[in-house]
């Protein structure tokens, strides 16, 4: 009989190594998900993307307010899986959840662990300027992301990435790491390695208010931070008082004119620059706080946004 595995996930991020794991052959006896939540305008219950994944294979779902529900507990403990997967759940588990699974919980983490342990390390790894990042799985102790290490894949971070595409491309990674690990798992062909707490850093969840600009940062770093805040929150400035969204930039580097960062540069008549501290941060695409979202050209057309100027 194939290995049986209690899968727990909520977001999209989860649903490819779901997916993964039911066309590997494993039998999912429950998949454990968040809650129906209220959204978009009309407030809707809609169910999370890993509860929709479940419905189409037809395996049996759980949406417990709280995992430490002993009734739930009891529930997972009755069916005596062999391994218990967790993939952006949404909540910490208790001892008593970890301890059910015959070979061990295992989480699949979008880091190179132990760096950017946390629940938004995709984000903070662009934020920080990192060039590197990928998937670590590990099997999961009573902290957060701090568990013994199995396997690790790498990946580049592409120069023009943002956060929603690094974010599509580690989940499908991670499906092929997690399947892999079950394998030598079973196979008794993988060692876990403790992590060097030491060197440990942390990414914690994202405000809306964290999508603020801070032009005082080299205009690679800013480029970086407008990448990472696509598509949430949103990377965000002021002009005039008014709220602009900035959605899509390019770095330009060379002189900068003798001015503060945050202000706005004379270059072509149909481009937006703003001067960083090394260089300037040419803005394609923007959104007023009341507007859609449009070319910068188009922008200027109806706002008069002028050299020496400042965004705040």
């Amino acid at each position: 009989m194939p290995p049986s595995v209690i899968y727990m996930g909520t977001p999209d991020f989860a649903v490819p190594p779901l997916v993964a794991l039911h066309h590997a052959g494993y039998t999912v006896p429950m998949v454990v998900t968040q809650p129906d939540r209220p959204k978009g305008r009309g407030r809707a219950l809609t169910p999370p993307p890993v509860k929709q994944a479940a419905l189409g294979f037809s395996y049996p779902i759980l949406q417990p307010e709280t995992i430490r529900d002993p009734a739930i507990i009891e529930i997972l403990k009755s069916i005596n899986p062999d391994f218990l997967v967790v993939v952006a759940f949404g909540q910490i588990l208790p001892v008593a959840v970890l301890q059910i699974p015959k070979h061990g919980a295992i989480n699949v983490h979008a880091s190179l662990l132990p760096r950017y342990r946390g629940p938004a390390p995709i984000q903070w790894a662009m934020i920080r300027g990192e060039v590197e990042t990928g998937i670590t799985t590990i099997l999961m102790d009573n902290g957060v992301d701090t568990g013994d290490m199995l396997l690790k894949a790498r990946t580049n971070i592409g120069p023009e990435e943002t956060a929603e595409t690094l974010h599509f491309r580690l989940s499908q990674l991670g499906a092929e790491v997690l399947i892999e690990t079950l394998s030598k798992l079973l196979e008794g062909s993988i060692f876990p390695r403790a992590q060097k707490h030491d060197e440990a850093t942390y990414a914690p969840m994202l405000k809306k208010e964290d999508g603020r600009i801070n032009w005082h940062q080299s205009v690679l770093r800013l480029d970086a931070f407008v990448r990472a805040m696509t598509p949430w929150p949103g990377a965000f400035c002021f002009w005039d008082g008014k709220r602009l969204k900035i959605l899509k930039a390019r770095p330009i580097k060379g002189p900068v004119p003798l001015v503060a960062p945050g202000t706005l540069v004379s270059r072509f008549p149909d481009e937006l620059c703003v001067a960083a501290e090394d260089g300037l941060l040419l803005i394609e695409e923007i959104q007023s706080q009341s507007g859609r979202p449009m070319a910068s050209k188009d922008f200027l057309r109806g706002n008069r946004l002028l050299p020496g100027m400042e965004l705040t």
